[in-house]
């Protein structure tokens, strides 16, 4: 995904290097933000998201240095959210995590300043417009990701999450997402971008309000997770996430009267 920079989320590599290489990162909508509840505009014209996973077919799971994630087939539209702020569907491509070493941080986007111990973010592209994920990613109408904050509670679900090192890949079929959702779909949107390098401004961002719930085993499994490979000394993946960036006049709207 990368490109030739090498990136990371460590002193000499994380986010406050990341303009180096990737200039927009100074742009004018990057992700992800702080939404402050009060400024968000209630928009009465905002569809209800839906969300249609039933026949999803999950691919794999890999650790790829910066997160876990889970890609799916994206061939048909299957597996798409529509309604919402959208024209067209959306196809899922794949989700992943990011989330931090300790419960007080993690998430990528924070709410009234307030972070969460974890973020899901499920990525989707606009295939009704764009031929490829690629030629999606590098329009400005061609990504959707929806943001699920994760809190730590006692819980019974389970989330099976496998892959430890750098560079693996394992099967992992049949896993349906609609799992990862909560039972409310009250959102914020606004315009972004991906919140990793290369950073594009191609992002209409869903915030889902409500969290869904994560064991503290389950995100102790997270944080044993390698941003190494399994040469390398092992450093412990935590804290790969972005923080708030400038939200320079954009407009956040919310689904729900506050």
């Amino acid at each position: 995904m990368t490109g030739h920079h090498s990136w990371g989320y460590g002193q000499d590599d994380g986010p406050s290097e990341w303009h180096r290489s990737y200039p927009i990162a100074r742009g004018n909508r990057q992700s992800p933000i702080d939404i402050i509840s009060a400024k968000a505009v209630y928009d009465p014209n905002l569809m209800p998201l839906i969300v249609s996973y039933e026949s999803c077919t999950s691919l794999n799971i890999s650790n790829n240095g910066h997160s876990v994630m889970v890609e799916f087939e994206d061939t048909d539209d299957k597996t798409v959210i529509s309604g919402g702020p959208f024209e067209n569907p959306f196809r899922l491509k794949q989700f992943h995590f990011h989330w931090g070493a300790k419960h007080s941080q993690g998430s990528e986007h924070t709410i009234d300043g307030k972070p969460f111990p974890c973020e899901l973010h499920l990525v989707h592209w606009n295939a009704r417009k764009y031929a490829t994920f690629g030629e999606a990613a590098a329009a400005p109408d061609g990504l959707a990701v929806v943001g699920v904050f994760l809190e730590v509670r006692i819980t019974k679900i389970k989330y099976q999450i496998p892959i430890v090192f750098q560079g693996t890949k394992a099967q992992f079929r049949s896993f349906n997402p609609k799992c990862l959702l909560p039972l409310r779909l009250d959102y914020w949107t606004y315009l972004g971008s991906l919140t990793t390098p290369p950073l594009n401004e191609s992002v209409t961002w869903i915030v889902l309000k409500e969290p869904i719930s994560i064991s503290e085993k389950q995100l102790e499994k997270f944080r044993t997770l390698l941003f190494t490979s399994e040469e390398d000394q092992r450093i412990q993946m935590v804290n790969n996430f972005r923080p708030p960036q400038p939200l320079k006049g954009r407009v956040v709207r919310a689904s729900f009267n506050a």
